[in-house]
This record gives structure tokens, C-alpha cells and sequence, in this order.
């Protein structure tokens, strides 16, 4: 792996009190400032598992699956192959897949129109583009084992009541990983470094993530 990080494409999300989420924003609390007097800064945040960049692991979705502190790393670091998906409309499927140059990368980057639309606004959208469970299941049986995509989240809307996608790449061991800002990442082959935050037991966890590009495509 080529690990020159001077060359990298942080695809991370910052974290802050006005961003994109779900649900609850974060908060941060000034504990100490130095500008009161205080010998040195310190705040405290509060934030959910799953605010920004972040893995949701099997836990997710299945009962007693692995937690995030539990999750192989080497599922996370390796080879990984962007796809361009921005031509799709609402759901991403196993053809769509096949059609962009799914290869044999075990970590996978969906890059769609989120990432230059939606991904952009500070407030939930009704509509983005998501992976149908049929692209899901086109990903587990090309080996994949974590699967990335530029929204909160990789279902598609049509999917949200039952969560198929999820409850496919969960139970598969597939990790997910949401909220990848990928606008200014063509298509190709990279090197990537995704590291969560070992939350014990938790089903989910910020994670700074890289792209590092490598010669060939």
C-alpha cells in the first residue's frame, strides 16, 4: 500500500454543530478557554455513532453481530475501487454495478450525484441515490467486504421501511461506509485507510478515511 499520506484525498466529513445528520446534531460544550483564563482549552461534544464519516458494522442490523471494536481492520485498509454511478437517478443496481467496473476490489466507493448535490445541504433530503438490495447482493458475491457511499445512508429510499439493503450487507459481514464525500475523487483505483473509533460494544462509529491514488485505474 502506498502509504505517501502528502498525496491523499481526505474523504471525511468535518464534524461540527451545523452539519448534515440523521437525526440529533452534534453539540459542543467549552469546558476550559483559555480566553477566560483558563490554563487551556478543552470541550466536550456530544454526538451520535453515527454522525459523519462512519462504519456502521454488522451489529447494525443483526443481533450479536460484530461491533465496531470487534471489526477487522483489513476489511476497512486495502485496495478499493471508486465507481461512477452519477448517471443513476434514485437506486443503484447489480447491472449498474457491472456497467461502471466492478472488479474484484474487496472495498467498494459508490460515487453518485449525492456527492455534488444532496451530500452538500445541511438539512436531510427526501430523495437521494441509494444501492438497491439487488446491487447489494451483486456486492456480496463479488467478494466485497465494505461498501461505501456519498449520503447518510446506502439504502435506497424505496428501501427505508424494511432496510433490505442493510439487513443484506449486515448479515453478509459486508461493513458500510456512509457519508463518503467523494466529489472531488474520479473513478479508479486507490489505496484507502478507514479507521473507526473502537466504540465498545457500539453498532457504529465516526471514521477519518483516505483515499490514497495509485497508478493504475
Amino acid at each position: 500500500m502506498n502509504l505517501d499520506v502528502s498525496k491523499a484525498i481526505d474523504v471525511s466529513v468535518p464534524i461540527h454543530p451545523g452539519m448534515l445528520h440523521w437525526g440529533r446534531r452534534p453539540e459542543v460544550e467549552v469546558v476550559e478557554s483559555r480566553t477566560a483564563g483558563d490554563p487551556s482549552n478543552v470541550s466536550r461534544w456530544r454526538i451520535g455513532a453515527h454522525t459523519g464519516t462512519h462504519i456502521d458494522a454488522p451489529a447494525h442490523f443483526v443481533d450479536g453481530g460484530k461491533t465496531v471494536d470487534r471489526l477487522d481492520l483489513t476489511a476497512l485498509n486495502g485496495t478499493a475501487r471508486v465507481l461512477d454511478l452519477t448517471h443513476v437517478k434514485e437506486q443503484i443496481t447489480a447491472a449498474d454495478l457491472d456497467a461502471a467496473g466492478l472488479g474484484t476490489e474487496e472495498r467498494v466507493l459508490l460515487r453518485t450525484s449525492n456527492s455534488a448535490g444532496v451530500l452538500r445541504s445541511p438539512w436531510k433530503a427526501r430523495e437521494w441515490v441509494g444501492l438497491a438490495p439487488d446491487g447489494a447482493e451483486r456486492l456480496i458475491e463479488a467478494g466485497v467486504r465494505t461498501a461505501g457511499i456519498d449520503y447518510l445512508s446506502i439504502e435506497a429510499v424505496a428501501y427505508t421501511t424494511h432496510w433490505e439493503t442493510h439487513q443484506l450487507l449486515c448479515s453478509a459481514d459486508v461493513l458500510i461506509l456512509e457519508v463518503v464525500d467523494l466529489l472531488h475523487t474520479p473513478a479508479g483505483v486507490y489505496d484507502m485507510l478507514s479507521l473507526p473509533i473502537p466504540l465498545q460494544g457500539a453498532e457504529a462509529a465516526p471514521s477519518r478515511t483516505l483515499l490514497l491514488p495509485r497508478d493504475e485505474t
